[in-house]
């Protein structure tokens, strides 16, 4: 009994270990259009970089079914969308000073990060 109690503190360990090294997707805006996924309550890529400066188009399709991931905000910029399912969205943002912008589900459990650079 002793033993499987060792092994399960040693597994939760391991995940918390885990969680904390995890350093999310990270993708530039570029020539190719960026596509975010929303799935399995993420959003892929959660981090992105644009230029400042210049307005921007950022597409997500929206692929998971939760009502949580069907709405898109970003505070900062006073956006909010909705995403429907299995379709591409596009979502303009204007031109943004540098800085960090977070964008997310109205409940924050899919969370994202605009870096402006």
């Amino acid at each position: 009994m002793m033993i499987i109690n060792i092994a399960g503190l040693a597994l939760i360990a391991c995940s918390e270990l885990c969680g904390w090294l995890y350093k999310p997707k990270e993708a530039e805006l570029g020539e190719n259009d960026l596509v975010i996924t929303v799935e399995n309550g993420t959003y892929s890529p959660s981090r992105i970089k644009v230029p400042t400066g210049e307005p921007v188009e950022i597409k997500f399709i929206r692929k998971d079914q939760s009502p949580c991931s069907e709405t898109l905000l970003i505070p900062e910029l006073q956006i909010s969308d909705t995403l429907p399912l299995n379709k591409l969205k596009t979502i303009q943002l204007p031109a943004m000073s540098s800085g960090e912008y977070a964008f997310h589900c109205q409940m924050q459990m899919y969370r994202g990060q605009i870096t402006v650079k």
